[in-house]
């Protein structure tokens, strides 16, 4: 035989081995769906599915889907940290479901990441904090960004003083950004939102806010917190790095809700609270008025409370609905909300409509995955009142009001009629100031208006190519519309309005366009695991604004208010575009399980970088994490269940202003040209924050114990400052890009269940952060950086070096060598002409406590947190001294002196004439703005299938009682430091005049069918 024959046969010979072989054991194609059984049916992503005794296995998508092929008469083991390994025999089977069970180490085992990309908080090589939507609805708020108030460690949330509709701040590990947005990226289901952009149109009108226009500062206060599933917090830099220039500040995941196969259920619910005014100034009524006013005069027989009389009883409701409902093959998601509320000041109402509608289907033997989703909004807030300061604030003059005085006639007849005008004229007790007026005229004849239409929708499509690989492709499309109008009716004061009138009108529109490709890789190779996803993206987001003001000018004909009646002397256009083109990539690899590896690139371009020097490099964000599960490799004491160390770095970048490359002039009101004045920015760059992390977690005692530490330092850098240009440029400013500022913190989470047996159930939970910020560098050139211009009050805000964010520069006494207050010849203190540091707004560290016991059918929660540490100045405290209103000068009288550092002073008036007012010696009015507050308690009774029977229509009701905002446990500041005057860097940690906070009780229904 031919050696040639002899190899032919041998190969044929090993062909049909083969083919035995194979049709011996037949391949076949599983899928299924890997389901939580405590939870009745909800699907778990990550789940390792193998082949076993083969490295042969892949992981369960977003929705617990899986597919994979493998041997007919294979065994596939499915498993999953928290819950118990289950082996299952193919035996021919093409589908296979499976429900795991928990086992004792149930720990919260999925949580969403950057660009919805869900991994398992064991291989997690940085800090998450995940909350569950019933967090958001147990206890609601009109605005949901409240309703996670001290349940997150390192996040500080501060909401406007500007009442009903006002906006809220969320601040995750300290400021970093000096002129910038410090605001988190908002992210809905992988894709982000619209989010405030630093580039806003002016609202002011002579005070600190106008209250009118679009309230920036939270992305998500309109959206309906009953289709919301979770919220994960990005709390480090190396954890959002996927979302670039977008994310500086920290991600704000949410997943939203959508139908489930298998099931229809409907979701009935009813909140309705009532809220009234705290922390009030404390008013005297011993001493009554005097000339220009004041309240210096003789003692008086006490004093109507004109002030509690004035605000009145808040009443909020919300009701919603959702219904929920699929096959295997397609789901569906329906809400629908509505939100009514009536403020604390007359007249101060919100409307809100809430309607979403979701759609989930499987194609081409469950190949592709379509979802897609429209939520709409329509809100409308009357008589929003302004968030303090003194212009076109009732506070003002109500606050003010001579003690003794009749409040009564003003309250009926703040207006009257005048016979040269021939119209209502404002009546006030005293000629009228521009700032104070009639507290009820500028309610009732300063009305105004916020309306806004929102509409997010989103699709996302995805296509398995094999059990391993998948594409997939995301479109969302944000778009806002704010219209606002003001009417200001004749006889305000002129400095604020012409003789005829002012009206104000202000159109915006926003609209975010953003869309995404990833390629997703998952599998199992023996001891090794691979997650990988490339992908790239595009953020086109489109600002166009006009406002319309008749100031300084007139209204033709007085209180006609129509734009043909303004004799327009403002016009603010604005017109932004901008657009950021990227690509990005992240891998995980796992090795046993036990250790993991984390790396992530993204490179942005962006349209703001057009006439520059780095128009075509772009710039490059890094990260890289490791994460080793010390439980699984070595051996611990029997009461450790679990327990990981963590470390992370990552560079992220911050917003970049737009068009200041390449600056232009403008048109003013009438045509008139505004020549700019500010040099082309032909090198600018984006900021820059470098961040490193460091973090442990434990789980002890049955999980009974939990503990998850982290300590981060970040750096940013290349902040955007503005210099005075050089003599002879032509110009009066130009930007550099400089500065180091840095935030370095700790946190800890601490989980506690002390009971878990039958029906009793107690979990608590404790979070601590702190957050030290230096300014380590500004620029050679700059001494300081003021946020905005304080000077005609008695303090600022400026950041030096070595100083820190949140520095209040002010007047203080001033003091010899020996640090003592300095006396005239009258023994009154005297004041440093300079302003000097007299306090910081940021707290030392913050702590909260939450809480939920169940005892049966019943169910306690309540919630107590804490800012220790920090100042804050009460300038409302200061004016109200100076014209003797206040509880505090009345003592002062009753004694016949003010003790100030031990030294007694006489003239009682003449003392709080110099330290009081608007421009006195603010060092006197420095609090502690230390306070710990009940924020939330909660008492719920559900009533379920025991009572109803397993085939009733009704499956389950809960009714709860529930307070907000119960009561100060410690508070020094004369007003609720948690509020601000604006959710922007100024104006922090100061009262002027501010909309008091407010105490809420009230009941929650809801139902199951």
């Amino acid at each position: 035989m031919k050696k040639t024959d002899f190899f032919k046969q041998m190969l044929i010979l090993l062909f049909l081995t083969f083919i035995v072989g194979e049709v011996a054991a037949q391949q076949i194609t599983v899928r299924g769906t890997v389901t939580e059984s405590s939870t009745g049916g909800e699907p778990i992503p990550g789940v390792s599915v193998v082949q076993k005794g083969t490295m042969n296995g892949t992981i369960t998508d977003v929705d617990g889907n899986y597919q994979i092929m493998l041997p007919e008469d294979a065994t596939l083991v499915f498993s999953f940290i928290g819950f118990i390994t289950t082996e299952v025999p193919v035996n021919g089977q093409e589908i296979i479901n499976v429900e795991l069970e928990p086992s004792v180490i149930n720990v919260q085992e999925v949580v969403v990441t950057a660009l919805g990309i869900e991994k398992r908080s064991k291989g997690l090589t940085y800090s998450t904090q995940s909350m569950s939507g019933d967090e958001l609805t147990d206890a609601k708020d009109v605005n949901l960004v409240n309703s996670l108030t001290g349940k997150s460690a390192g996040v500080v949330i501060t909401k406007s003083s500007s009442g009903l509709g006002g906006s809220s701040k969320m601040l995750i590990r300290g400021n970093r950004s000096a002129g910038g947005n410090n605001q988190p990226l908002y992210v809905i289901d992988g894709m982000p939102m619209l989010n405030s952009v630093s580039e806003q149109p002016s609202t002011s009108i002579g005070g600190t806010n106008d209250a009118g226009g679009r309230d920036s500062g939270d992305g998500i206060s309109n959206l309906n917190p009953e289709d919301i599933k979770s919220i994960n917090i990005l709390k480090g830099a190396s954890a959002a790095a996927l979302y670039g220039t977008q994310a500086a500040n920290g991600v704000i995941v949410i997943t939203t809700k959508k139908g489930l196969a298998g099931r229809t259920t409907v979701n009935v619910s009813s909140n309705t609270t009532v809220e009234s005014a705290v922390s009030l100034p404390e008013f005297q009524d011993k001493y009554g008025h005097s000339s220009g006013g004041y309240s210096w005069g003789d003692k008086i027989n006490g004093s109507t409370d004109y002030v509690d009389d004035f605000f009145k009883t808040g009443v909020t409701t919300i009701n919603s609905m959702s219904l929920s409902s699929g096959s295997e093959k397609m789901q569906t998601y329906f809400s629908y909300a509505n939100t009514s509320a009536k403020g604390i000041i007359d007249g101060n109402k919100l409307k809100k409509h809430n309607l979403n509608f979701r759609e989930s289907g499987k194609f081409f033997n469950d190949k592709l995955s379509l979802d897609a989703n429209v939520n709409l909004l329509n809100q409308s807030i009357t008589n929003k009142p302004v968030a303090g300061g003194y212009y076109l604030n009732p506070l003002v003059g109500l606050y003010r009001f001579p003690r003794g005085m009749d409040m009564q006639p003003y309250k009926d007849d703040f207006e009257v009629y005048s016979i040269d005008r021939n119209l209502n004229v404002q009546n006030w007790h005293k000629e009228l100031e521009a700032m104070e007026q009639n507290p009820y005229w500028i309610n009732n004849r300063m009305p105004s208006k916020d309306r806004r239409n929102r509409v997010l929708s989103s699709l996302t499509a995805r296509l398995d190519i094999n059990s391993n690989l998948n594409v997939q492709l995301r479109g969302n499309v944000d778009y806002t519309n704010d219209r606002y109008n003001k009417r200001i009716y004749a006889s305000t004061h002129t400095a604020l309005s012409g003789s005829n009138g002012r009206y104000i009108v202000m159109n915006r529109e926003e609209i975010l366009n953003y869309g995404d490709v990833l390629l997703n890789y998952n599998n199992v190779f023996g001891d090794v695991s691979l997650t990988a996803s490339v992908g790239a993206s595009v953020n086109d987001t489109k600002v166009r604004s006009e406002r319309l003001d008749s100031r300084p000018n007139n209204l033709h004909l007085p209180n006609v208010f129509t734009v043909a009646n303004m004799d327009i002397g403002y016009i603010e256009e604005m017109d932004l575009h901008r657009q950021m083109q990227s690509v990005f990539g992240t891998a995980q690899v796992g090795f046993k399980d036990l250790l993991f590896l984390d790396v992530t690139g993204r490179n942005d371009w962006s349209s703001a970088l057009a006439n520059t020097d780095s128009e075509n490099s772009g710039f490059f964000y890094p990260s890289v994490g490791v994460t080793a599960v010390l439980s699984d490799m070595m051996n611990m004491p029997g009461f450790i269940d679990f327990g990981k160390v963590r470390g992370s770095w990552s560079s992220v970048g911050n917003d970049i202003p737009v068009y200041i490359s390449n600056p232009t002039n403008s048109l003013a009101a009438g045509g008139n040209l505004i020549f700019n004045s500010e040099a082309p920015f032909d090198n600018l760059k984006p900021e820059l924050s470098k961040s490193v992390e460091l973090g442990t977690e434990w789980r002890m005692f049955a999980n009974k114990l939990s503990l998850d530490l982290t300590y981060y330092k970040t750096n940013t850098e290349n902040q955007l400052f503005t210099l005075p240009a050089p003599a002879g440029s032509g110009f009066s400013s130009y930007y550099v890009n400089a500065g180091n500022i840095q935030n370095e913190g700790f946190e800890a989470v601490v989980g506690i269940t002390p009971l878990a047996e039958n029906d009793l159930f107690w979990k608590s939970t404790i979070n601590f952060a702190t957050n030290k910020n230096t300014v380590k560098e500004l620029h050679p050139d700059l001494k300081e950086f003021r946020f905005g211009d304080q000077t005609s009050n008695s303090y600022w805000m400026k950041l030096v070096e070595g100083g820190s964010f949140g520095d209040i520069y002010g007047v203080a006494f001033a003091r010899n060598e020996s640090g003592e207050i300095i006396y005239d010849e009258d023994n009154l203190p005297t004041r440093q002409e300079e302003f000097v540091k007299i306090a910081n707004a940021s707290p030392d560290f913050s702590l909260g406590w939450n809480n939920s016991i169940t005892v049966k059918n019943f169910n306690f929660q309540f919630l107590i947190d804490g800012r220790f540490g920090g100042d804050a100045i009460s300038l409302t405290q200061a004016d109200l001294d100076q014209f003797g209103v206040t509880q505090e000068t009345a003592e002062a009288r009753d004694r016949g002196y003010v003790e100030l550092e031990g030294r007694k002073i006489n003239n009682v008036r003449e003392f709080y004439n110099r330290v009081g007012g608007r421009n006195g010696i603010s060092e006197y009015y420095v609090y502690d703005a230390t306070n710990v507050r009940l924020r939330e308690v909660i008492l719920g009774y559900s009533i379920g299938e025991e009572v109803f029977g397993a085939d009733s229509f009704v499956k389950n009701v809960k009714v709860s009682l529930i307070g907000r905002n119960l009561l100060f446990i410690y508070k020094d500041a004369p007003y609720d430091p948690e509020a601000q005057l604006s959710v922007g860097n100024n104006l922090q940690g100061v009262d002027v005049f501010g909309m008091p906070g407010t105490r809420s009780y009230g009941l929650n229904v809801k139902l199951t069918f």
